[in-house]
């Protein structure tokens, strides 16, 4: 009985996963077809690789991307883990009202915290004389990644024994060194996963970043929005492709990371 319901259990989530990546690896497959057409395989070539480099405007739009992506998520993590800090301080009733006034902006749709954003700088343009562009976006980002933040660093701050911080100040450390030593350490996992989390939902924005762009900026997500009007190109599956492999890497390396660590800790 086991036997069937194990067989059963590795089709099913074989049947999910098959569902999950045969259109990435369609796309991918199609990002080496050498013809213009994205639906007829007219051979194998690297063509739009090539092309892919010579695109002035993708290229701009995948370095605004990544700028954009790199600096919300360092800022969100420092004001979330902050934050999830001062929430986690508070006592009562109100420690659940904040946490779940955090959370809002995670329940809340895209287009609500777009067109909210989008008037409040309409707003503040009008009084200091500035147009939406490349800082717009960026605050937009970080007020939308902060919540993450909080979401993933406040688990870490539960679980961790408040007997060590104060252990530490008994042993000598100042207030700033048992933080930094004890807390910031114990808080370390949590901090990165909403850190990467910050960086994945940057990268992956659409509405907000439309809202927010102005007429002039473009990131990688409305620059591919823009272009499915009039026609996809291959460069585009190219750019994907490289996109998801970058990614696969990056997973990689991070779970070769943990594991070292883990070992570390249990050969300690």
């Amino acid at each position: 009985m086991k036997k069937k319901t194990g067989i059963v259990t590795k089709i099913y989530f074989g049947l999910i996963f098959l569902f999950l990546y045969i259109p990435i690896g369609i796309m991918i497959f199609m990002s080496f077809n050498s013809g213009k057409n994205t639906t007829v395989w007219k051979g194998f070539s690297f063509k739009w690789y090539g092309e892919l480099f010579k695109n002035k405007e993708l290229m701009n739009a995948l370095g605004n991307t990544l700028i954009i992506a790199v600096l919300a998520s360092i800022f969100a993590t420092i004001l979330g883990t902050a934050a999830a800090i001062g929430i986690h301080n508070f006592k009562g009733k109100s420690r659940a009202v904040i946490q779940n006034v955090s959370n809002l902006p995670i329940i809340s749709p895209d287009i609500v915290m777009g067109v909210s954003l989008m008037l409040l700088f309409s707003f503040v343009g009008v009084l200091f004389n500035f147009q939406m562009g490349f800082v717009t976006v960026l605050i937009s980002h970080i007020c939308f990644c902060v919540p993450f933040v909080v979401l993933n660093v406040m688990p870490r701050l539960r679980r961790m024994d408040q007997s060590v911080y104060d252990a530490a100040l008994d042993l000598g450390c100042n207030q700033w060194q048992a933080f930094y030593k004890v807390v910031l350490h114990e808080l370390m996992p949590g901090i990165f996963s909403g850190m990467l989390m910050s960086f994945t939902y940057s990268m992956d924005d659409v509405v907000i970043t439309h809202f927010t762009r102005g007429a002039r900026f473009n990131n990688l997500s409305t620059k591919i929005f823009e272009m499915l009007r009039k026609q996809v190109l291959p460069t585009v599956n190219a750019l994907s492709a490289l996109l998801f492999l970058a990614i696969i890497i990056i997973l990689v390396l991070i779970n070769v990371y943990e594991r070292r660590a883990e070992k570390r800790n249990s050969g300690r």
